[in-house]
């Protein structure tokens, strides 16, 4: 039905949304929803970007050594093969720049616009739509709202006392400045995860003397990185399906290195054991003469209860002699420099926050406060009620909205897998309606809960719940204990419920549908916690 003509003869109904579908954030999420809706025949689409460029993390994040840590064959669109790749694990300027071929060759970057924040949205549900509020004060209408914010936008500061009366340089890896020059200074990194495994090998050469703080070490992977040579990437562009078979292979490694001893851990300890093992090979390859680093290097947590990467630098670093590996926890920061507790003092010149980004917290997923149809801030229930999304996309009360990295929606392999199966997903929810002439799109509260109950089930297999995982201080896991970040499913199977779940799990309504009594959830788990 043509909804202009609907509301003429409805005239209560007679406010029009700006857009079809507002999507907010310009990163690899909300490319890539773009990309599948205009393929899909949706066109009315507006993108609000707070920065002044499309890439997200893979724009902000600039520090030394920034890299994939999984292959690049495989953390890209499977639509959309980059043969211009100078090695396996690609340096992050290359993810950037691929972002923006991405969304130029797409036709994206016309219906971008930058430099715009959303503060806040609401669903004004007499009209069916999405009320966007921006920094500037002006407001926005939209009848569907994809939130692609991304997770790793956020730098988590420490709560450290006295860092702000550090009197040097302050750094956080997320905002590296361009022209740092460290040579012949004292620096001090906090911080020994993901980020600070390729940071350290990269300005240890540089610097006079360089202490790095650690308080949980990580488990680090040989790295089966090489140069990609020309004639590879000729082959590339002129045999086809030789990338798509190459990441087929990259595929299968990553799924069961990064997904299947996690989700499956009870079912197959001896993968994680192995990967354990060859963590404790890794590093003592790299560091056979030094026995008094090994302890203290390895984790005492299960493998995969944080993101584990690769490296084959890294465990080196500690060997150099202006090194200083510091697992005393820090006492206070004073204004030259870090006490310990155990008295001792190291005097620095620039200190290097390694120390990650906020992930499911509350003002960060999503980032804008979200008021659905129930009245209730989004981020307000989830941080009360613990996170629960249908499919990691949707949830009850808040009708039209899908967000892209949403509670268990995490592949463990790829970003971008997980990109393509919720673009597939909330693409067909909006057609669906449209095929129906329906204004109001919501998952039924009674198929989220029997979801989000078989969500709980599978975590009771993962690594999570079975292998020590309290000591990993990892951003897998959010503050009810509860490890939202990551879906207990391999990516076969999330993108085929994507593309074959039942349009009938959702409730399709029309503006003027007098809406159907909610049957109450039978849900009596209190680890389920039902959005009113």
């Amino acid at each position: 039905m043509n909804m202009a003509a609907f509301a003429t003869q409805n005239p209560r109904y007679n406010i029009s949304p700006d857009h079809e579908v507002i999507i907010i954030g310009a990163g690899i999420s909300g490319i890539g929803a773009a990309i599948q809706l205009r393929a899909d025949g949706i066109k009315d689409i507006l993108i609000l970007e707070r920065s002044e460029d499309v890439g997200g993390t893979w724009r902000d994040n600039r520090y030394p050594g920034i890299a994939v840590d999984i292959s690049s064959f495989t953390y890209s669109f499977s639509f959309e093969q980059n043969a211009n790749w100078s090695r396996v694990f690609a340096p992050g300027n290359e993810l950037y720049q691929y972002t923006r071929q991405v969304t130029s060759k797409y036709g994206i970057y016309p219906l971008i616009r930058f430099g715009v924040e959303v503060t806040r949205a609401s669903f004004d549900l007499a009209n069916h739509l999405w009320v966007l509020e921006l920094g500037d004060g002006r407001q926005l209408r939209a009848r569907h709202i994809v939130s692609a914010c991304g997770g790793l936008i956020s730098p988590k500061m420490p709560d450290i006392e006295g860092l702000e009366k550090f009197q040097g340089e302050v750094i956080h890896t997320a905002r590296w400045p361009d022209d740092l020059d460290l040579s012949d200074k004292r620096v001090a990194v906090i911080g020994t995860g993901a980020t600070a495994v390729q940071l350290l090998p990269e300005i240890a050469v540089k610097a006079r003397q360089l202490d790095v703080y650690q308080r949980t070490p990580i488990w680090v992977l040989k790295k089966p990185d090489h140069t990609l040579p020309g004639w590879l990437k000729s082959l590339f562009r002129t045999v086809p399906g030789l990338q798509r078979t190459l990441r087929g292979a990259t595929d299968t490694a990553s799924e069961t290195l990064m997904v299947l001893s996690t989700i499956y851990y009870r079912q197959a300890p001896w993968l994680v054991r192995m990967c354990e093992k060859a963590g404790i090979a890794n590093m003592r390859k790299q560091l056979p003469n030094r026995k008094d680093l090994w302890e203290k290097l390895t984790p005492k947590y299960g493998f995969g209860c944080k993101r584990p990467t690769f490296s084959n630098e890294y465990f080196r670093t500690f060997a150099r002699d202006n090194v200083e590996l510091v697992t005393t926890p820090i006492k206070h920061i004073t204004s030259s420099g870090i006490t310990t507790d155990d008295g001792r003092s190291r005097r620095i010149d620039t200190l290097i926050l390694a120390t990650g980004y906020k992930t499911f917290e509350k003002g960060n997923i999503p980032s804008f406060d979200v008021i659905g149809s129930n009245s209730i801030n989004l981020g307000d229930f989830w941080h009360d009620h613990r996170y629960q999304a249908y499919e990691g996309l949707t949830i009850p009360g808040y009708p039209n909205f899908y967000i892209m990295l949403g509670p268990y929606a995490l592949i463990g392999t790829s970003y971008f897998k997980m990109v393509e199966g919720n673009a597939i997903h909330l693409s067909r929810c909006i057609r669906e309606a449209n095929r129906r002439g329906a204004t109001q799109v919501e998952i039924r509260q009674s198929v989220h809960d029997d979801y989000f109950r078989n969500i709980q089930k599978r975590q009771q297999n993962t690594v999570f719940l079975n292998h020590n995982c309290a000591q990993s201080n990892s951003y897998y896991f959010d503050h009810h204990g509860d490890a939202p970040m990551l879906r207990p499913s391999t990516s076969l199977e999330m993108l085929w419920r994507a593309k074959h779940l039942p349009m009938n799990h959702y409730q399709f309504s029309r503006l003027g549908d007098h809406p159907n009594p909610t049957t109450p959830s039978t849900v009596e788990s209190k680890r389920v916690s039902r959005i009113p």
